[in-house]
């Protein structure tokens, strides 16, 4: 259980919702979820596919298990993180000798962390701090959960390609699966900020991701003019080609993740939650799906409107005419759903 203090004096966040934090797509997403009677259900079943208990073996064969005697500086950052985000139980967490600098939250009953020896060497301890925030977060708002099933599927998909049909019907559901996973990394690169509450750590962890630990020749400054060059590059063309490099793709490329954070602490949010002012734990059952949705669709036009891409100035009014038809048909849901109001026939 979460006992520890932080190593520092860090605001603690006691009951907070994963939904003050989450981006509002990826908080949606899950409010749906949650909301549908028989899923969880559903999902214990699929989770059977997937033998949790053989990945927890495999990594603590495979790995060195974190605690007080092994990595003892990353314990304590995972204990910290708990503690501000108010998560009760400190997930385990393993390090793989692996150069490629990720990490990731899995499991369903007992999610836990692993973490890549590319992202310890690349990373200083805030910046680390910042990474392990991220993931907590990735637990705190049950995104270890989905993202087991995305790999369900993923496997799913590879024994179904024989079957044509079948493999794109898959592919179809892991490509949705994928934007919305997108959307659940700048989440938690929020649940990041505010665990480690380092924004320039933060922007630093993006600029490595990208260039490698030579920091002394990047600039933060450059590297968020380069984000905003990337969304308004090109012609149309080159906005079309951006959004095929990027639907394959599990996380949101480093630039439009710096942007992200550093425009998330600048509008306000960031603040707002440090003073105090956010959801609490105990409101989430009463989340609307239909806010959440409306929420998510303004959340789209917004970022439509600061886009400087030509692609999505032109797709932008068919877009807004989608979420226009859809707010009217969730309006016309939520009339359904609380019954007949005065003047309406019953």
């Amino acid at each position: 259980m979460t006992t520890s203090t932080p190593d520092r004096a860090r605001t603690r966040f006691p009951g907070i919702s994963s939904r003050a934090y989450e981006h509002p797509a990826d908080r949606s997403a899950l409010v749906a979820l949650r909301s549908l009677s028989g899923f969880d259900v559903v999902l214990r079943r699929l989770s059977g596919l997937f033998n949790e208990r053989a990945l927890r073996l495999m990594f603590l064969g495979g790995t060195v298990r974190v605690g007080e005697q092994q990595f003892h500086h990353l314990n304590d950052m995972v204990r910290d993180a708990c503690y501000i985000l108010d998560l009760p139980e400190v997930p385990e967490v393993y390090v793989r000798q692996d150069p490629t600098p990720n990490a990731m939250a899995l499991g369903a009953d007992h999610p836990f962390i692993v973490i890549n020896t590319g992202l310890l060497d690349l990373l200083d301890d805030e910046e680390l701090r910042f990474v392990v925030g991220h993931e907590v977060g990735h637990i705190l708002s049950g995104h270890a959960v989905y993202q087991t099933m995305m790999q369900i599927l993923i496997q799913l998909g590879t024994r179904l390609a024989w079957l044509p049909l079948g493999n794109i019907a898959i592919s179809a559901i892991i490509i949705g699966l994928k934007e919305w996973f997108r959307k659940a990394e700048l989440s938690s690169d929020r649940a990041g900020l505010l665990a480690g509450q380092d924004l320039d750590a933060a922007k630093r962890t993006m600029m490595k991701l990208a260039g490698g630990v030579r920091l002394r020749e990047m600039s933060s400054e450059a590297f968020l003019a380069q984000a905003r060059e990337y969304d308004a590059a090109g012609d149309v063309r080159d906005g079309l080609l951006k959004f095929l490099n990027l639907l394959p793709q599990s996380h949101p490329y480093a630039v439009i993740r710096f942007a992200e954070i550093d425009r998330w602490a600048v509008d306000g949010e960031y603040e707002r939650i440090m003073a105090g002012d956010y959801v609490r734990r105990d409101d989430d059952g009463s989340a609307s799906f239909t806010d959440e949705m409306r929420n998510a669709a303004n959340s789209y036009k917004e970022s439509w409107e600061r886009s400087s891409d030509p692609f999505i100035g032109k797709v932008r009014d068919v877009a807004e005419g989608a979420a226009s038809a859809a707010g009217g048909l969730f309006d016309r849901i939520s009339r359904r759903d609380n019954g007949p109001t005065n003047g309406s026939a019953g």
